[in-house]
């Protein structure tokens, strides 16, 4: 009983010009409170700013965030999934890739993205619907 991810994704999301510095988009990710931005280029995606590009290429190395441009420190290979991917698969390339946040692409259009969180609480529905069934067989 494997679940696609396509309940757990995220369709609104956080974009922002790869031309605006780092402090921008730490602002813009805390007003939204999102922990990831999409970085565009001429409406089109070329990477994405997480929590954690903030703490290990600015601040950890002591870079100055008014100054760095995004475009310096996103993550460029970005990992993508499709809707019909289930929650094991994806948690697989996140742990193959050490990332916390998939772009979901049907075909070559953006859909949405979804993170480790949805993973775990998509995999814990399963779980749970699993019990289900086997406690309603096992009393029936």
């Amino acid at each position: 009983m494997a679940w696609n991810i396509a309940s757990k994704i995220v369709h609104r999301v956080v974009t922002i010009d790869e031309n605006h510095t780092v402090l921008d988009a730490a602002a813009l990710m805390a007003d939204e409170f999102v922990g990831s931005a999409l970085i565009t280029s001429s409406s089109k995606i070329t990477g994405i700013f997480t929590e954690r590009d903030l703490m290990m290429r600015v601040v950890g190395r002591k870079r100055d965030p008014e100054k760095v441009k995004i475009k310096d420190v996103m993550t460029k290979n970005m990992v993508t999934v499709s809707p019909k991917d289930t929650a094991n698969h994806c948690l697989n390339l996140m742990k193959e890739h050490r990332c916390r946040h998939l772009l979901v692409f049907d075909n070559e259009e953006f859909i949405g993205i979804v993170s480790l969180r949805d993973m775990v609480a998509l995999l814990m529905e399963e779980k749970e619907a699993l019990i289900a069934y086997l406690h309603q067989y096992i009393s029936s």
